[in-house]
């Protein structure tokens, strides 16, 4: 099965913003012009100055650090190449927002029933063959879609005939493991806005270098933390004893 890709050449986008239009179309939300990533925004074009853009969505990792933390694996990495969340198991503690290397998850704060939002890599179109809404809408080739092998090909290829033009270098071959999101840039990262000086191994394994220590740490707080909760309930029993009598003084002394 191939593992699908998308290609963004930061020196090719015009900053026309179709791509955003186009993923607000896909997935059903109210047209507007965004100004950054929030819940109705799953991509957003900004505006670095001197004729530079720059794409700003889910990188859908390879290895994703969302789904290594979440507690009820509501977050899917696909064998296609998407990252995707279910609504139906995520409990809302929003751990994929604060691991995620990128800063992309974002939460409908203003929902009676909110949800976790990011771009799915239009999940409901690659597995029916069809290239994402934003690679097929844009009108200079800015982002391709194709399987991620011909994509780093390509990507090489433009490095290697073309190297005065991408001062930044391809961005999300290696970072945290490796993206389905590969970016060459014009500038570097840090000057594009995006997270720099990102480690090469898989955020999941630097996680799991922290977690597996947990069964040495865990029994010795579980048991602080039980005494702390039965001290915490026999207080508040007790204040609930102790208001009750008084009360009970209170009423007898008014019968007098």
């Amino acid at each position: 099965m191939s593992v699908y890709s998308l290609l963004y050449d930061q020196t090719l986008c015009i900053g026309c913003k179709a791509c955003e239009q186009a993923c607000q179309s896909e997935h059903d939300q109210p047209p507007h012009e965004a100004t950054r990533l929030d819940a109705q925004s799953f991509n957003w074009v900004e505006d670095l100055g001197n004729d530079r853009f720059q794409r700003h969505f889910c990188m859908n990792c390879e290895d994703p650090t969302c789904a290594s933390v979440c507690p009820v694996g509501a977050f899917t990495k696909h064998d296609l190449g998407p990252v995707t969340w279910d609504p139906n198991l995520c409990m809302g503690c929003r751990y994929c927002m604060m691991a995620c290397p990128f800063q992309v998850p974002r939460y409908e704060w203003d929902s009676v029933n909110p949800r976790v939002r990011k771009c799915d890599m239009c999940i409901h179109r690659v597995s029916r063959g069809r290239p994402t809404a934003c690679a097929e809408v844009c009108p200079t080739g800015a982002t391709l879609f194709g399987r991620r092998e011909d994509l780093l090909a390509e990507a090489h290829r433009r490095l290697r005939e073309h190297p005065e033009r991408y001062n930044g270098g391809l961005y999300g071959e290696e970072e945290v493991g490796g993206t389905a999101v590969l970016m060459l840039l014009a500038a570097d990262p840090e000057k594009s806005h995006l997270p720099a000086n990102l480690p090469r191994q898989a955020m999941p394994m630097l996680t799991w270098q922290v977690l597996n220590k947990l069964p040495v740490i865990i029994a010795p707080w579980a048991t602080f933390l039980g005494g702390m909760m039965w001290l915490t309930d026999r207080k508040n029993e007790v204040a609930r004893r102790e208001n009750g009598k008084t009360r009970g003084l209170h009423h007898k002394g008014e019968r007098s």
